[in-house]
């Protein structure tokens, strides 16, 4: 279990995950609205809410981003979800999602691009680290999808001869 999380959204309202529980959330942490790539993982996110919400998940965004920047990133884009601003990245460093990273071939210290899979119970259940952008919003709904069905990823390997 990973450490709860009581943040601001983007409309100043303190959110916690508990007020969660009972749904699975998919919760990810992200660098910085409006830049390019925090821009598209949204975006994906966003497109596939409908059927992470199909298998009953909610998407929480979470940066040290302000209320206020949260809320014009949600209104440009249309997200649709919770962005929580974490302003002192102490949720990120308690959830493992800072930390050492090269940027532009440069040893920087921030936010690592995360994602982390909660079921209703509030267990986590999967973790994504140092996450790629591109599939990885597909990725979240296969692995929810197969959670949801019951089968494992072990399960799904052929048996090695």
């Amino acid at each position: 279990m990973k450490p709860r999380i009581s943040l601001q959204d983007q409309q100043g309202n303190v959110r916690s995950l508990e007020q969660l529980e009972g749904s699975f959330v998919v919760a990810y942490f992200y660098p910085k609205d409006f830049t390019s790539g925090c821009t598209r993982e949204a975006c994906d996110f966003r497109d596939a809410a409908a059927e992470l919400a199909s298998l009953g998940a909610k998407v929480v965004g979470i940066s040290r981003d302000t209320s206020p920047s949260h809320a014009k990133f949600d209104a440009k884009h249309g997200l649709g979800f919770t962005l929580l601003s974490d302003p002192d990245n102490a949720t990120a460093k308690a959830w493992g999602a800072w930390g050492a990273k090269n940027l532009y071939g440069k040893k920087v210290e921030g936010v690592k691009r995360s994602t982390f899979l909660i079921g209703p119970d509030g267990e986590v259940l999967r973790e994504w680290m140092n996450v790629k952008v591109d599939g990885h919003a597909a990725a979240v709904v296969a692995a929810l999808r197969e959670i949801r069905s019951g089968v494992s990823p072990a399960a799904k390997k052929p048996a090695a001869k």
